[in-house]
């Protein structure tokens, strides 16, 4: 019978960053349930491969939405790690803490010792970053950041025509100043993809105390209201893997809010509904379900120094050659070098809008989408006022949940997305493209008007892969709370959640950052230790804010 204090539902951000740390000092026993296998081999490793892992059933869950309605019924692909090192080893690498005032605001609304000032020392506990904004990076902690070598001169014309249109620059978004254009930063690490499994799992699993168990996880053991296990599925036989002190999920904000109404934890009615018992009725788990969408806005580039003259098999094979056997050239990037965090209005107070700029035109799945040079933008609003739930199709661990995004729900989801359109166009048309420009792909000079653009936004918006809140942190009172501010469970004891899942709402930019923030914290709590003494650093806000978009 496998048996440890702590007991750890996923390896991925969070539950490999868990691992690392509930078993550093040696005091504690730790057992990681891990349904995935191997990240070994170059689809994973290689950070230019990154669109293959997401879209092969090895390493991803293969999870899709239900028929969206406000998407003309499409149904969006919702892929999740399946593999050690979960979702940080098949994302795109880029690395983005959030804005200040995103912890600030989960404070606000009942997420206690959550704010900026009590999670910036806990991103600096786990980044080593060489050339980051001092004093506001991390130099010594397990996960290696880095900025890309943005060779290509398209991405210094990208950043050229950001301050050309009047926004801001900024050398660090992830420092002082996030709002403004810039470099992007990526989790690779001397030409790898620097997963969790890399910079935490691994290094865990040298120590006596920590053990991978490889299985299906189907519910939490629940006695008189007490976490005591995990029953899994291995190898055709259900054992349960005993926790001595607690249980932690950190298996996604798709299936944490799963597991969690599996063991009886839910809205009561839907629970009855599946023919599961009720342990706690907390109607909180699976709502609050956010994502990030984008579009990629794309333009044909007069000059051939785009990535299209590497799509042949031959380059591809020429990369790969040189990235296996000495670990460098263009496979040791994801290629999302440049971006930019902007406001879309005068009166929002900090970025609301994301750019991830690439120097080809494509599809995140890989295939081209032009026949030809070409380069994009990728952008979308940040704080989408449309949830969705997370329900249980039926009883059966097995089954596939059901994800319901209710994408673009809220108007202003629709004008926000307009502006995106109007607002990279203008960045495009700046005189830093002129050498590059050419005529628009997509969505083309024809589509202008507000009926053109929602119906181009409605065939072609995207998730950019960053699901959350579906077991929401917050005061132990509110009813819709999944969490407290410690990440335990509210209502049952030795149970706790700590994942993306757990966000009152979804942060600015990409969500691999927060969710190990959230693995690193909620390790302090689990272990009663006093959380690290908040800062008293005061983050850059565009004191034009009020005045003026840029």
């Amino acid at each position: 019978m496998a048996e440890a204090d702590f007991v750890i539902i996923g390896s991925g951000s969070a539950g490999a960053a868990l691992a690392y740390r509930l078993s550093e000092d040696g005091r504690h026993s730790v057992i990681v349930i891990e349904y995935g296998g191997s990240d070994i081999g170059p689809f994973i490793q290689m950070p230019a491969a990154l669109s293959f892992p997401m879209n092969m059933a090895r390493y991803d869950w293969g999870f899709q939405s239900e028929p969206e309605p406000h998407l003309g019924g499409r149904v969006l692909a919702t892929p999740r790690g399946k593999v050690i090192g979960g979702s940080s080893s098949i994302n795109g690498m880029v690395y983005v803490r959030g804005h200040a005032r995103d912890f600030d605001h989960w404070a606000e609304q009942g997420a206690a010792g959550w704010a900026y000032a009590d999670v910036l020392p806990y991103f600096k506990r786990m980044e080593t970053m060489e050339d980051g904004e001092a004093g506001w990076r991390g130099t010594d902690g397990p996960l290696h950041v880095r900025k890309g070598p943005r060779d290509n001169p398209l991405f210094s014309a990208f950043v050229e025509a950001g301050r050309q249109a009047g926004f801001e620059t900024t050398p660090d978004y992830n420092g002082s100043q996030q709002e403004g254009f810039g470099a992007l930063q990526q989790t690779i690490h001397r030409g790898r993809r620097w997963s969790t499994a890399n910079a935490y799992l691994r290094p865990a699993l040298k120590r006596k105390n920590v053990s991978l168990v490889n299985g299906f996880a189907r519910r939490v053991v629940m006695e008189n209201q007490r976490a005591t296990g995990v029953e899994i599925e291995a190898h055709g036989k259900i054992q349960v893997v005993k926790a001595r002190r607690e249980v932690i999920i950190a298996a996604s904000a798709i299936n944490s809010p799963k597991l969690l109404m599996l063991s009886g934890i839910g809205p009561a009615a839907h629970l009855q509904e599946r023919g599961i018992d009720v342990v706690a009725d907390r109607p909180g788990v699976g709502g609050n379900l956010q994502d990030h969408l984008e579009l990629y806005i794309q333009q044909e580039s007069l000059q051939p120094i785009t990535l299209y003259s590497k799509l042949n098999l031959l380059s591809k094979g020429l990369i790969g050659a040189e990235w296996l056997f000495f670990k460098s050239g263009l496979g040791t990037s994801n290629h999302f070098e440049a971006g930019a965090f902007v406001r879309s209005a005068a009166g929002v107070e900090y970025p609301d809008i994301q750019y991830h700029f690439l120097p080809v035109a494509i599809r995140y799945d890989g295939k081209a989408a032009a026949k030809g040079h070409g380069f994009q933008a990728h952008v979308g609003p940040m704080r989408s006022r449309s949830r969705g739930a997370i329900r249980l199709r039926s009883g059966d661990a097995w089954d596939k949940p059901e994800i319901r995004f209710n994408y673009m729900s809220h108007p202003q989801d629709w004008s926000d997305f307009r502006h995106c359109i109007r607002l990279t166009r203008e960045i495009f048309s700046q005189d830093a493209f002129t050498p590059y420009r050419g005529r628009e792909i997509a969505p083309g000079d024809s589509v202008q008007s507000d009926d053109e653009l929602d119906a181009f936004i409605r065939d072609h918006a995207e998730s950019a892969y960053h699901p959350c809140g579906t077991c929401r942190m917050g005061a132990a009172s509110d009813a819709m709370s999944v969490v407290d501010g410690e990440c335990r469970v509210i209502g049952v004891e030795g149970l706790r959640v700590a994942d993306s899942s757990i966000f009152p709402r979804i942060t600015n930019g990409n969500l691999n950052g927060p969710s190990i923030m959230v693995g690193e914290k909620a390790a302090d709590h689990i272990l009663g230790r006093t959380p690290l003494s908040p800062s008293n650093q005061e983050p850059w806000i565009n004191p034009r804010w009020r005045e003026t978009d840029r």
